[in-house]
């Protein structure tokens, strides 16, 4: 019996830090009155996270990439102007520039408290924040064999997202220093590959049986199967202060996920290569974002990232006219070839400096530009 092709639909999450306008601080202790507005104007799209400075946004299920692009347009705008009322702004950033993750608490919620215990000092630190995309498998094999092929292209969308050079004041040398911070985490990195469902879910069962987890929520590979939805969840991506550059990434990882699907339609699939080498490109990412190479296993070179990226479109422009997103695909092109928010941070710190500002100066002037990018092109009342 034939499977029947996956709808493919999307769901994007993003994940925003609350700054002060005013000193361009993080608010570590938002008014009460920001949760509640949040709520009144979007209702379950908006969740708190594990600090109390960040908040989450989620979008409905979304049939197309311009659909998607307007739910966030909408959700951005509407955290934008509650936050306003109150003298604050969300960053769409994976670090802030020079805030100190000591002086932060996390949200008072029984989960995030069981996380702190657990955690301890690793919880602490987690002063970072996210892009969480899931596209719709509805058949569980299916979903299973693709999530084994996935893991080879999720350091190319990594590269494309970093946001996060800075940490405390400091200029890390990488340019997804969150993915630092997050690999402290127990259950996450480069997803295991799996037989078939059954395997994970007795690994997942083994977990819970011994008490080391609730449930499934609670493993956050870069690529999960989501516990709530019939869904592949990447989850490896720095949050985008760009709205199109979240869209491209979102839509280049669904593509992606069709162009396995045709692969396997057709009997043949991805060649598979070891956890070592795609965790190098991992790092490679980690480390430069787009700005340097990744490796390219099938010609054993280092091939720099805006060439693999334009072959990469060039392999999935079927699939991109499939779900009519081709001038979003195309856009990651561009991310490539220009450099991500990482880039741009880094650039307006050098420029910032040689031209006479102090690092403080600098920093704050950063903070400045994250929230001008954050707000553009979105419905902010």
């Amino acid at each position: 019996m034939t499977t029947p092709a996956p709808s493919f639909t999307i769901g994007i999450e993003e994940e925003y830090l609350l700054v002060d306008r005013e000193t361009r601080d993080l608010a570590a202790d938002p008014p009460a009155g920001l949760a509640a507005d949040l709520e009144a104007a979007l209702g379950s799209q908006v969740t708190s996270e594990f600090m109390r400075c960040q908040v989450e946004i989620g979008t409905s299920v979304c049939g197309s990439m311009a659909e998607a692009r307007d739910e966030l347009r909408r959700l951005r705008g509407a955290v934008i102007a509650c936050a306003d009322r109150y003298g604050l702004a969300p960053i769409a950033a994976s670090t802030h520039p020079f805030a100190d993750w000591t002086e932060q608490r996390n949200t008072d919620k029984e989960r995030y408290n069981v996380i702190a215990r657990d955690l301890q000092a690793v919880a602490r630190r987690l002063l970072i924040c996210g892009m969480h995309v899931h596209v719709c498998i509805e058949d569980e094999a299916l979903r299973f064999d693709l999530f084994n092929q996935l893991p080879y292209f999720l350091p190319h969308l990594l590269a494309l997202s970093t946001s996060s050079p800075f940490w405390r004041g400091d200029q890390t040398g990488l340019h997804s220093y969150r993915l630092a911070v997050w690999n402290e985490v127990p259950r996450t990195g480069l997803p295991p590959i799996f037989l078939g469902p059954d395997e994970y879910h007795r690994t997942v069962e083994t977990l819970v049986r011994v008490g080391e987890i609730e449930d499934a929520t609670k493993i956050w590979w870069d690529l999960r199967p989501s516990a709530r939805f019939p869904t592949l969840e990447m989850r490896i991506t720095d949050v985008c202060p760009r709205l199109d550059d979240t869209i491209a990434i979102a839509a280049l990882y669904r593509c992606i996920a069709r162009m396995l699907y045709r692969l396997r339609r057709d009997n043949q699939r991805w060649r598979s290569y070891s956890a070592l080498l795609v965790n190098e490109n991992r790092w490679l990412a980690q480390r430069f974002g787009a700005t340097r190479t990744l490796i390219d296993f099938g010609k054993g070179e280092a091939v720099p990232v805006p060439d693999l990226i334009g072959e990469l479109i060039d392999l999935i422009r079927e699939d991109a006219e499939f779900f009519d997103c081709v001038a979003e695909v195309e856009h990651a092109g561009r991310i490539a070839a220009e450099g991500s928010s990482a880039d741009r941070q880094i650039r307006l710190y050098d420029r910032a400096i040689a031209t006479g500002a102090s690092a403080e100066e600098a920093l704050k002037g950063i903070v400045d530009h994250l929230v001008e990018e954050t707000r553009a092109n979105c419905d902010a009342d």
